[in-house]
C-alpha cells in the first residue's frame, strides 16, 4: 500500500491491529499489480537470494555466471537492477521495491529479452507479499542472525518470514534450494524444495578447501560431488568466500560449465558500497562497506583486525526508526575491533541523533573505549569522515566506514538530503 494510505490507516487503528491487517493491504496491492502487468516472472526463471547479510554480493556473483553462461539474465537488488552488463543503480532505500515497481521493471526485463532473473528478496517483502506472483524456482540463502526486529516482533518471526522464500521455491520448476551448511538456523530450510544442495567451510555438499584469504579478496577450491572449481574472489573476507560458494553450488546444480563459474565469480571486480576502496594516492587504507548489522559487524571487523598492522578506526551509526536494540551491540562488537570509534548519523530520521549515538557510546564502553580519547562522536556524517580520516596517516593504518555504502541520500528529520559516501571520503582525503 501507498505510504499515504498506510499512514492513514495506521492512525486509525492500534498498533498491534495494524500490524496484523497491514501484509494482506499488500497482499491485495500485489495481486492488482501483477494482474495489471500480465505476470511478467512466470516468462522467467527466478532465483531468489535472501538472509541476513551477503544477499547483494551473491545475487551479483550468480547474476554474473548465468551471464558467463550465456544466458540472457536480469537482476534487481538493493543497490542496483537491469538485463546483463546494463545495470541501473537503484535510489530507494530498500532491498525489495514496491510491487507496483517490481512488476513494472519486470515486464521491462521480459520485453529487453530476459530470460532468468536473480531477486534479491528480503524479510519484509516476503511477510508483506510483496513478492506474490513471482514463481521462484530456486532459493539461496547466506545466513539468518537477529535483524528487523523492530518489524518481526521475534528471531523466529524473522526467521518464519526467511522460510517463505524456500516454500514458494518448493512449489515451481527447478524446487532448487541452496542453504549454508555452516549456519544452524538456515539450514534446515532445504527441507521446503525437492532439490536441495548445501554449502560451507566445515561442513556441506559443497566444501570451500585450500582458503587464502588476501587483503583484495580471496581463492580457493571447491569440491562438490567430485568436480573441482578454482575460485578467485576479488571482494575480501571469509564471508565473502561464503557467499561466493553459495553462487559455485547453485551454479553447479544448473549444470553450469566449470568456466561460466569460475569466471562468473571472478569477473566480479567488486559491488558498490561492499568492501569497496578508495583509492585516492593516499597512504592509508580506507573502505566502505553496508554492514549494519552486528553480525555482519563481527564477520566484517574480525577479518579487518587480522589484516590492519597498524592503526584501525571504524565509522559508523545505527538508523533511526529501525531496530533499537542492536545499538548497543553495534558499539560493543567495533569497540571489541577497532583502534579509535567514530560515531555518526545513518538514517537517523525523526529520531534524536544524540539520543542513537549515545546508545552505541553505551556499547563501546563494554569493550573498553573511552569517550574524546578512543571515541569520538560526531553527529554530521560529513564532518565525521573528515575527522576519522585525519586520525590516520600511516601506510599500515585504515579507516573503515559503515552503514551507508552506496546509497544515494541520507534521511533525516526533515527529509532525504543527497548522499555519496565515496564522494565525501575522496573530498576529506584532498582536504
Amino acid at each position: 500500500m501507498s505510504s499515504k494510505v498506510r499512514s492513514a490507516v495506521k492512525a486509525l487503528i492500534p498498533t498491534a491491529l495494524f500490524r496484523r491487517i497491514e501484509p494482506y493491504g499488500h497482499l491485495v496491492e500485489s495481486m492488482l499489480w501483477a494482474t495489471y502487468y500480465g505476470f511478467p516472472a512466470r516468462k522467467l526463471h527466478v532465483i531468489g537470494v535472501t538472509g541476513t547479510n551477503g544477499k547483494t554480493t551473491t545475487s551479483y556473483m550468480i547474476h554474473n555466471m548465468l551471464v558467463e553462461a550465456g544466458y540472457k539474465s536480469s537482476l534487481m537488488t538493493t543497490v542496483a537492477n537491469g538485463v546483463g552488463t546494463d545495470i541501473q543503480p537503484q535510489v530507494a532505500h530498500m532491498t525489495t521495491v514496491s510491487s507496483r515497481l517490481l512488476q513494472q521493471r519486470l515486464k521491462q526485463f521480459t520485453q529487453q529479452g530476459a530470460e532468468w532473473l536473480v531477486l534479491e528478496t528480503t524479510s519484509h517483502s516476503l511477510a508483506q507479499y510483496r513478492v506474490w506472483g513471482v514463481p521462484y524456482e530456486a532459493a539461496v540463502i547466506t545466513n539468518i542472525t537477529h535483524e528487523h526486529l523492530d518489524y518481526h516482533g521475534t528471531f523466529e518471526n524473522y526467521k518464519a518470514a526467511k522460510r517463505k522464500l524456500f516454500t514458494l521455491a518448493g512449489k515451481h520448476g527447478m524446487k532448487l534450494g541452496v542453504v549454508n551448511a555452516d549456519d544452524p538456523e538456515s539450514r534446515d530450510f532445504a527441507d521446503e524444495t525437492e532439490h536441495r544442495i548445501s554449502y560451507g567451510i566445515k561442513d556441506g555438499d559443497a566444501r570451500a578447501t585450500d582458503v587464502k584469504l588476501r587483503p583484495d579478496g580471496s581463492s580457493y577450491t571447491a569440491q562438490v560431488d567430485g568436480a573441482s572449481y578454482d575460485i578467485s574472489c576479488n571482494i575480501p573476507g571469509e564471508f565473502n568466500v561464503y557467499n561466493s560458494l553459495a553462487a559455485v553450488s547453485l551454479g553447479y546444480k544448473l549444470g553450469l560449465e566449470k568456466a561460466a563459474i569460475e569466471n562468473g565469480i571472478a569477473s566480479l571486480a567488486g559491488v558498490e558500497g561492499r568492501m569497496d576502496t578508495i583509492d585516492e594516492g593516499q597512504a592509508f587504507s580506507v573502505i566502505i562497506d553496508f554492514a549494519h548489522t552486528p553480525d555482519s559487524f563481527e564477520r566484517l571487523l574480525s577479518d579487518l583486525r587480522k589484516s590492519t598492522k597498524g592503526k584501525l578506526v571504524v565509522m559508523f551509526g545505527s538508523a533511526g526508526r529501525r531496530d533499537e536494540a542492536k545499538r548497543w551491540t553495534q558499539g560493543e562488537i567495533a569497540g571489541k575491533y577497532a583502534d579509535e570509534l567514530v560515531l555518526t548519523e545513518e538514517d537517523d530520521r525523526d529520531i534524536d541523533g544524540n539520543l542513537i549515538l549515545s546508545q552505541i557510546a553505551e556499547g563501546a564502553e563494554r569493550s573498553g573505549k573511552i569517550k574524546d580519547k578512543d571515541m569520538f562522536l560526531v553527529l554530521d556524517r560529513s564532518e565525521a569522515i573528515q575527522f576519522a580520516i585525519s586520525r590516520v596517516s600511516d601506510k599500515a593504518d585504515a579507516v573503515v566506514l559503515l552503514g551507508k555504502g552506496h546509497e544515494k541520500t541520507i534521511e533525516r528529520a526533515d527529509g532525504e538530503h543527497p548522499w555519496d559516501e565515496a564522494g565525501e571520503v575522496r573530498k576529506a582525503i584532498k582536504g
